[in-house]
C-alpha cells in the first residue's frame, strides 16, 4: 500500500533512478552472484545521492533495457525491477515518494512492481490514444490499467504522459483535447509533458496549453529541465522529473552527480 499522495508537494521534484541493463536485456553483462546485484547497487547509490540533494520523489526506470518491448515485458524484467525498486524504497525516508516506469509501456507490470515494493506512483508513457514509436504502434490500455489498480493498489497514483517523447500521435488532435481526455476519461492523476526525446526541452507554449487543459490535475515537466531553466519552467508546472541534467558530464547513462543534483534543487526551490 502506498504511504501517501506524492502529488501534494509543490513544487514536486522527482529524480530519475535510471537502471543499467537488467538480466535478459541485450546490454546485460551478467553478475558475479555475490552480494547485491550490480543494478541494485547502482539504484541504491543514485537514490541516496538524490535524497541527500533534497529531492521529494524518486522514479525507478529500466532505461538500460533498450531496445524495449512495447508492452508486456518478460518476467525477468519485472523481477529485476521489483528488486531494484524495493531496495530504493528501503533506503528512502518515508517522506520520499518512490515510483516506477516500465519501458516502453507496461503499466500493468508497473502496478505489480508498485504493489510488491510498496511504491507510491507509476509513470505510464501511453495511457490513452495511439502513438507510433520505434517499438511500433503503442496503444493506451487505460481501462485495463485502472481496473488492475483498483484490485491491487488503489492508493498508487498514475502519472501519465501526453504526447510522450520518442513518439508521434497516430491521429493528431488539438493538444488541449488530448490532455482533457487523459484526465477525465483515462483517469490520469497527473499529466507529464516532455520534449521530443530524452533530455530535450519542453515547448513553453505547449506547456501553457497543457497547464490550462489539465484543470486541477498536477502538470509535471518530463524532460529537458536544467538548473538554469527550472525556475522559469516551474512558473507553469507543478513539478519536474529530471534525469540527464543531474548526471556526471550530462550523460543520461552516467551515475547521479551530487553537486549537479544539489544545484538543481537549489535552483528549483
Amino acid at each position: 500500500m502506498a504511504a501517501h499522495n506524492p502529488l501534494l508537494k509543490r513544487p514536486l521534484l522527482v529524480g530519475m533512478v535510471h537502471l543499467p541493463p537488467l538480466p535478459g536485456s541485450p546490454g546485460w553483462s551478467g553478475d558475479d552472484g555475490r552480494g547485491l546485484p550490480g543494478w541494485v547497487k547502482r539504484a541504491v547509490r543514485d537514490a541516496e545521492t538524490l535524497v541527500a540533494a533534497g529531492f521529494d520523489a524518486l522514479l525507478v526506470e529500466n532505461f538500460g533495457d533498450a531496445p524495449f518491448f512495447k508492452d508486456d515485458v518478460p518476467a525477468e524484467t519485472v523481477a529485476a525491477l521489483t528488486r531494484a525498486a524495493s531496495a530504493v524504497r528501503s533506503v528512502a525516508p518515508a517522506r520520499i515518494s518512490v515510483g516506477v516506469n516500465v519501458l516502453r509501456n507496461d503499466a500493468c507490470a508497473a502496478l505489480a512492481v508498485a504493489t510488491a515494493a510498496g511504491l507510491d506512483f507509476i509513470r505510464v508513457n501511453v495511457l490513452s490514444g495511439s502513438v507510433a514509436t520505434d517499438q511500433g504502434l503503442v496503444e493506451g490500455r487505460a481501462a485495463e490499467v485502472l481496473r488492475l489498480r483498483a484490485r491491487l493498489a488503489p492508493a498508487v497514483r498514475i502519472l501519465a504522459d501526453v504526447r510522450v517523447k520518442h513518439a508521434r500521435p497516430v491521429a493528431p488532435r488539438p493538444l488541449a483535447e488530448e490532455v482533457g481526455d487523459l484526465v477525465t476519461r483515462a483517469g490520469a492523476d497527473a499529466v507529464i509533458v516532455s520534449g521530443e526525446r530524452t533530455g530535450a526541452g519542453v515547448d513553453p507554449e505547449e506547456l501553457a496549453v497543457v497547464r490550462k487543459a489539465a484543470g486541477r490535475a498536477p502538470v509535471l515537466l518530463g524532460s529537458g529541465a536544467t538548473a538554469r531553466s527550472v525556475g522559469e519552467l516551474l512558473r507553469l508546472a507543478d513539478g519536474v522529473i529530471v534525469g540527464t541534467a543531474l548526471k556526471r558530464g550530462g550523460r543520461t547513462t552516467a551515475p547521479v552527480d551530487a553537486k549537479r543534483a544539489a544545484a538543481f534543487v537549489r535552483a528549483a526551490r
